[in-house]
């Protein structure tokens, strides 16, 4: 336990220390949109880097080949902080779809909206989809890739939340398919918590599900069904874990 607490401070401090300088680097590189995103983009590498080198937490992906050549919208399960880096090193460069209220964290939300991150008002279901659509599409011509966490907000290892329409209707409205990934990265990083455990997080990348493959809600369904098809595999297999597989289901904001 001692030698997981000296690594998780080692991490913490690194990254306090790497974290301000990088985002000097940000404000300057402002005038550079396509810049500024691969800076970002460095800074969640080298987090992954010291996660991996320092915590000892690593990962393996399952089903790479299902990538596809263009943009598309990577629809992700979310249990941790952690797939917030590593999408970032498994896929081309991409945008996030957030809450607005991330933009207010320091350097680390300040960086999310300054890379191009798609801030949208959960409050206000019609406003956010608006939002999606408009930022979503500028995106898109540049080139990017969107990540959208289906379920809204973190879920507890074993257990799944509401799988909401926007990763669909954004799919629709933007012509881009959709690629849904399975993982269990809160079995080692539970949600706010201070102690990243080592081990290996399992990612599975599932095959995409085409834009013109059903209405809003039959993408939905699909691109949940693939996911939580995979998920018995790999549920159980972290240091974390403390749920029952196939859990309660959580609720969720529309």
């Amino acid at each position: 336990m001692l030698s997981l607490w000296i690594r998780n401070l080692a991490y913490w401090l690194l990254m306090a220390l790497i974290t301000p300088p990088l985002f000097v680097v940000l404000l300057l590189a402002a005038p550079f949109p396509r810049g500024i995103h691969t800076l970002a983009t460095r800074w969640a590498l080298m987090l992954m880097w010291l996660l991996e080198n320092i915590v000892g937490l690593k990962y393996r992906v399952e089903g790479a080949e299902n990538i596809p050549a263009g943009p598309a919208i990577i629809c992700c399960k979310h249990q941790s902080g952690w797939e917030t880096l590593a999408t970032q090193k498994i896929f081309p460069p991409q945008v996030f779809v957030a809450k607005r209220e991330l933009f207010l964290i320091p350097f680390f939300g300040w960086g999310l909206k300054l890379a191009g991150t798609i801030g949208i008002d959960r409050r206000n279901p019609g406003k956010a989809s608006a939002q999606i659509i408009e930022q979503g599409g500028k995106r898109k011509a540049q080139g990017f890739w969107i990540t959208i966490f289906p379920e809204g907000t973190r879920v507890k290892p074993g257990s799944r939340g509401r799988y909401k329409n926007g990763a669909a209707r954004t799919a629709k409205l933007l012509e881009m398919d959709i690629v849904p990934v399975a993982l269990n990265s809160g079995e080692f990083w539970p949600k706010n918590a201070f102690l990243k455990h080592p081990g290996e997080v399992s990612v599975i990348i599932c095959p995409p599900i085409k834009h013109d493959s059903g209405s809003i809600s039959e993408l939905t369904a699909a691109c949940e069904a693939a996911i939580e098809s995979q998920m018995p595999r790999i549920t159980g297999l972290g240091p974390c874990y403390g749920g029952q597989k196939n859990g309660p289901q959580e609720g969720g904001t529309a």
